[in-house]
């Protein structure tokens, strides 16, 4: 709670930050830009509540005022005039009056009588004469925007699904509406009936924008999808796509850069130059943790929340083959070996275990149980003969895959997130909970180094160059980090993420390099070449 709230406004000629807007406290509700951008209105959260008014000319506040009695959802400026806006929420809507002289702002109550509604989303008719404010309860209400009193009130038969959480008008005549249940529909202001109905968007609706000629809108939608929609016959296309819960994994496939493969709710595959989807495999109700792509390009694998391993075909995303209770609980990683024959897999209950896969069977061939807590990484060698796992017991084991026995351990006071084997085999890198990466003789087992890989958060992720030149860190405090492997420093850092970053790998080509963290965002970098 006594966080604040920023609003940033930003030069879209420059791209620099003209103004850093500080007052409200937790969060920011809505906001809304006056007519000629002479002002800015800022709505604060449900515990913040409070109407702000800022002067874009200098970015400085000229007044403020408590939003409502109530919590206050949006806040809209009339169509012509700079000094008159409207608020409204739980069982309000307001007028207000900018006396920019007194530096105050005066509210008049619309009255509703006995009408009790949500207010979700207000839009204002371009001679300012009507508020249309669309509501929890799945219908629109209009109001005389001079006398401040009711005017009407419908669909009045059946309400929309879900509620109205956007709503525009594409002229004086026509609303566009927008549902919770991703229903779009054409609303005509006279009578407030319903003109036409789609149904098809999935997920809730966010966010409308009408192209410039008002023919064609964007539609958003919480499941992250953006929809193109032709506003004569409702014919739309999706635009983009993206996760909607946190990632958990991204990879590259061998020796293929111009894609990489994500685990979150779901597993998709994208091309990484036109960042288009171009595979997408769902599960109801259950989540990917993991993922791996064969050397060949033909299987693709992955580890889910429900415990079983799932290989699918990476063109059509059919399943090819699952594996039942492979271990209790999450699976946290998979790997496959070059030839495709074997799949390592690990998970929450500190098991490590190696099936040997085929289309016709899969079946268990070693499984050890010397882990005491999950295991959240494995990393093959270069010629799978041998295999390391990491896990939040504070050790590090490596495992023969030959004759299928323990090799070696380390141990520190750490809970383990990542290992990796350097492209010559000569040593291990390792991170975790103790924000400090290490350098390991592969051999022996013996630090070499040990370095701080952040100040402040866990370390989740570590990719190492093709070369072995580089390698990759990220974490919980939301950076890419680019360090030389043999000085130990780092070279470059890439902020964008607004989440801890659970995830990150280096294209094959050492080109680019992918992230992916708990706010859903991936991340495309370009591999620096000097």
């Amino acid at each position: 709670m006594g966080f604040q709230a920023r609003v940033i406004v930003w030069d879209l000629a420059t791209m620099d930050i003209k103004y850093e807007l500080v007052l409200h406290k937790k969060k920011i509700q809505s906001l809304c830009f006056s007519p000629g951008d002479k002002y800015l209105a800022t709505l604060g959260g449900e515990d913040d509540n409070k109407l702000v008014l800022w002067d874009m000319a200098t970015g400085e506040a000229i007044c403020g005022s408590s939003a409502a009695n109530d919590s206050a959802n949006i806040v809209k400026f009339y169509n012509n005039d700079a000094e008159r806006l409207v608020t409204a929420g739980k069982y309000h809507i307001r007028s207000w009056q900018v006396d920019r002289q007194n530096r105050k702002m005066r509210p008049s109550e619309c009255k509703l009588g006995s009408i009790k509604r949500v207010v979700n989303t207000v839009c204002i008719d371009s001679e300012d004469k009507f508020i249309y404010a669309g509501t929890l309860s799945g219908d629109v209400v209009c109001i005389n925007a001079e006398t401040h009193l009711f005017r009407g009130i419908g669909p009045r038969k059946k309400p929309f699904g879900c509620g109205v959480r956007e709503m525009t008008l594409v002229d004086d005549a026509t609303l566009l509406v927008a549902c919770g249940d991703g229903t779009l529909a054409v609303v005509g202001t006279e009578r407030l009936s319903v003109r036409r109905k789609m149904s098809e968007i999935k997920g809730r609706i966010t966010s409308l924008q009408l192209n410039k000629e008002r023919d064609h809108f964007f539609v958003g939608t919480d499941k992250s999808t953006i929809h193109c929609v032709c506003f004569a016959d409702f014919e739309h296309e999706l635009r983009a796509s993206a996760h909607y819960q946190p990632i958990h994994c991204a990879v590259f496939p061998p020796d293929t850069p111009s894609l990489f493969v994500t685990a979150a709710n779901d597993i998709r595959v994208w091309n990484r130059k036109t960042l288009n989807e171009l595979l997408r495999i769902q599960i109801p109700n259950i989540e990917c943790r993991c993922v791996a792509v064969s050397t060949d390009g033909k299987m693709i694998v992955s580890g889910w929340t429900d415990g079983k391993i799932r290989a699918n075909l990476p063109q059509s995303g059919r399943l090819m083959w699952a594996i039942n209770n492979a271990h209790m609980g999450n699976i946290n990683c998979v790997k496959i070996t070059r030839d495709g024959s074997r799949v390592a897999s690990a998970g929450d209950d500190g098991k490590v275990r190696v099936w040997k896969v085929s289309l016709e069977s899969q079946i268990l061939v070693a499984s050890w149980k010397e882990h005491h807590g999950p295991v959240e990484h494995l990393e093959l060698n270069e010629d799978d003969s041998a295999m390391i796992s990491a896990s939040h017991d504070g050790s590090c084991i490596v495992w023969d895959l030959t004759n299928y026995h323990r090799i070696n351990a380390l141990f520190a006071q750490n809970q383990f997130t990542s290992a990796c084997y350097h492209p010559d085999q000569s040593q291990i890198l390792t991170t975790g909970s103790d924000r400090k990466i290490s350098w390991w003789c592969a051999t022996d087992l013996e630090a070499i180094r040990i370095t701080e890989g952040s100040d402040k958060a866990i370390v989740n992720a570590l990719a190492i160059s093709p070369d072995g030149e580089h390698f990759a860190s990220c974490g919980g405090d939301e950076k890419i980090k680019l360090w030389r492997y043999d000085e130990g420093e780092v070279s470059h850092i890439g902020r964008g993420h607004s989440g801890a970053v659970t995830s990150v790998c280096i294209a094959p080509d050492a080109r680019s390099i992918v992230s992916a963290g708990t706010e859903c965002g991936i991340f495309i970098w370009d591999f620096p070449q000097n």
